[in-house]
């Protein structure tokens, strides 16, 4: 008799003399139990067959293909994630303080914010940046604003990461002037770039330019730092978004990595060498409430993408097949009802990332479903992560979850359900025709609309919304953008404008029109010239804006 068939026999008696005894007596909560997804959770998980077998096929050890249990041989054991607390609001100025104030917290990665007419391509002044200047982030117009953003704060010393898309190119190319500034070379700057629009089309909606010369711009951006930035993470493919906007665990991983396709063959397609940049794509992950899913979540999105990089584009650096990823804890399952419950939600979300394996981190702020977070509230969000990287344990082993039954199933389950949908977007002609089609907006809708209708029913219940509540005075002590802050903004850009050389600005705007123009042209330079002049960010994206035109989105139903 096989180990497989001994388990079965004790597994079925048991069921008829333990299990079934117990449950006459006291029956189970619910009928059914299902993850944060709605997938089945069974009462127990049992081996699998051909243990070992599975073990060297879909395992294997940590640094080596197909990376499911992590991407360095001792993960935590050499250094903990980096640790970014997303952050920025106001001014330059205020920001700034902000950044440092983080820093001298332990922080040890910078994580920038920008406002939303800085994230669609519009200086204050405009008529559409009315009541938004600095709200939801950092407001940035020329390099002046980025030069005073990383004030006293060495970019050869801190690695940066920047959530910023359709103008990605420009507010990279601020960067780097900024870098000269400091006199740091281009190869000693480090961070990440979000630089992904393809989900702003599905999830975000800060998109700019339709798809195709987006995905231009995106491209440039992979060859120019291939050569000028070797040690930047050109993309940081989103699924945060998508999970954000109501998505399962097995879509995000699914439609995220749909979209690292795309940019891949997009820049294939350009003639780049696929590992000539694929060491520097980079992804975004959620982490939400169910821990042991989202712990299954990043190990098998690391499998198929190691997968997809070898056996679809034949890459052969091993650093091409490695999915590096930052995750942020769960901004949309925070509630404003009794906001200190969200340090447990976060607690919680942190340490699925943890247990995951991420690179890098952000933890979200108890007061985040209300108003911008605090200092206070900051410093306790990124304790968070401090006290669960030295004090919990979970460090000391690498994949401290791997051989778990539960969650190999589990992880197992993601990655099959994954790729069913990423067969049926690639028989659809790929990311790009599957969004403009419809049908990835309308599974996320699918999804968000049973997860909203459950928690109404009180069939999913969220502590302190739809039970365990309490009667609550209006919170006080909220951080509050000042509305004038327009007003300064826009006398800082008129001055900057006023004191530039408006004869080179002209010069290199014009410069950049007729690159746009040439297809085969990478137009980053030209957005670097015109950014060190002090073009603001709306003059280079209204330039853009004439050549390119602008995205309609397609309402679904």
């Amino acid at each position: 008799m096989s180990l497989n068939e001994i388990i079965a026999k004790k597994f079925s008696s048991w069921e008829k003399n333990v299990l079934e005894k117990l449950l006459k007596k006291f029956p189970e909560r619910q009928k059914e139990f299902l993850t944060a997804s709605s997938e089945k959770v069974e009462r127990l998980y049992l081996p699998f067959e051909n243990e070992q077998e599975k073990y060297i096929r879909d395992l294997g050890f940590p640094g080596e293909f197909p990376f499911t249990r992590g991407i360095q041989p001792t993960m935590f054991r050499g250094r903990l994630w980096t640790m970014r607390q997303y952050a920025g609001f106001g001014t330059a100025e205020e920001s700034n303080q902000r950044y440092k104030f983080l820093l001298s917290q332990g922080q040890t990665g910078l994580s920038i914010a920008f406002d939303l007419p800085t994230q669609i391509g519009y200086d204050s002044d405009h008529p559409m940046s009315e009541g938004e200047v600095g709200k939801v982030g950092v407001a940035i117009d020329s390099l002046k604003d980025m030069e005073i953003l990383f004030d006293g704060i060495p970019l050869d010393k801190v690695s940066t990461s920047m959530t910023i898309n359709a103008p990605a190119s420009v507010l990279l190319a601020m960067y780097i002037a900024v870098g000269e500034k400091q006199g740091v070379p281009r190869e000693k700057l480090q961070g990440t770039i979000q630089n992904d629009i393809l989900k702003e089309y599905v999830a975000r909606g800060t998109y700019i330019f339709p798809p195709e010369p987006s995905m231009r711009l995106i491209t440039n951006i992979f060859e120019y730092c291939s050569g000028e930035l070797k040690n930047f993470n050109t993309i940081s493919i989103s699924g945060y978004h998508i999970r954000e906007a109501g998505s399962t665990a097995v879509q995000e991983v699914a439609f995220t990595l749909s979209n690292g396709i795309e940019y891949v063959k997009a820049a294939v397609n350009a003639g780049l060498d696929v590992d000539s940049f694929a060491g520097r794509l980079s992804f975004f992950f959620n982490a939400h409430n169910d821990l042991f899913e989202e712990v299954a979540k990043f190990r098998a999105a690391r499998r198929i993408w190691a997968k997809i990089m070898r056996d679809k584009f034949s890459a052969k650096n091993e650093k091409s097949l490695l999915l590096r990823f930052h995750t942020q804890t769960g901004g949309s399952t925070l509630t404003a009802q009794q906001p200190d419950n969200n340090i447990v939600r976060v607690a919680i979300q942190t340490l699925a990332a943890v247990l995951g394996g991420t690179q890098s981190l952000h933890t979200n702020s108890r007061d985040e479903a209300l108003a911008l977070p605090t200092e206070d509230s900051v410093r306790i969000a990124l304790r968070t992560q401090q006290i669960v990287g030295y004090e919990s344990g979970v460090t000391n082993t690498v994949d401290p979850l791997g051989g778990s039954y539960f969650v190999e199933s589990l992880t197992d389950s993601i990655e099959s359900e994954a790729q069913t949908y990423i067969s049926k977007i690639e028989s659809l002609g790929g990311m790009i025709s599957a969004i403009e089609k419809g049908f990835i907006q309308k599974e996320i809708q699918d999804s968000a609309y049973k997860y909203q209708k459950d928690i109404e029913s009180n069939e999913r219940i969220v502590v302190g919304v739809n039970k365990f509540s309490v009667e609550e005075k209006p919170p006080k002590g909220l951080l509050r953008v000042d509305p004038k802050l327009r007003d300064l903004q826009i006398k800082k850009t008129t001055e900057v404008k006023k004191n530039r050389n408006n004869e080179k600005v002209k010069k290199n705007l014009s410069a950049l029109k007729v690159a746009s123009s040439d297809p085969n042209a990478n137009l980053m330079p030209f957005i670097v010239d015109a950014v060190k002049e002090y073009a603001t960010l709306g003059e280079i994206c209204s330039v853009l804006r004439e050549t390119f035109g602008e995205y309609k989105e397609n309402i679904v139903l």
